[in-house]
């Protein structure tokens, strides 16, 4: 069985060596499913809806309305710095790809700390426009 929740939040980034307008610093409005797949319990549900948003949502406080920076960018880092914005910074480009590995990796680990026995994988597909996204399956 598999169930699913939705969860959207804003963020700004650049892509600092794309030969396009992504180098460009900009944002997106995000949307992202998760996806768990596992048994369903005596209480009838796989988790709760209210249990994986405990998961879900930490993570994705700390990325809402913040700029997600390259290490290596020290002209976008000093600027946000200097003026005091929230950030995050990361050992990785802001691709969707990276991103959805990220919070992916994330999301596991907090399963894997909670010992669910019953949930097998998680899917996280994350959409940066409404018909570009990526997806990363993981067992647990």
């Amino acid at each position: 069985m598999k169930i699913a929740k939705e969860f959207r939040w804003e963020m700004g980034h650049r892509l600092p060596n794309h030969p396009g307008l992504c180098k460009n610093i900009h944002g997106h409005s995000y949307y992202m499913i998760v996806e768990i797949e596992g048994e369903v319990m005596p209480n009838g549900m796989i988790i709760d809806f209210y249990d994986l948003g405990l998961i879900v949502k930490p993570i994705l406080e700390k990325l809402d309305h913040a700029f997600l920076v390259y290490s290596k960018d020290k002209k976008v880092l000093d600027f946000l710095k200097k003026n005091k914005m929230k950030m995050v910074v990361s050992e990785y480009l802001a691709t969707v790809e990276n991103i959805c590995e990220d919070i992916t990796c994330r999301v596991v680990k907090e399963f894997r700390k909670r010992k669910f026995k019953n949930i097998k994988q998680v899917t996280v597909k994350i959409y940066e426009t409404p018909n570009s996204h990526a997806s990363l399956t993981l067992a647990l």
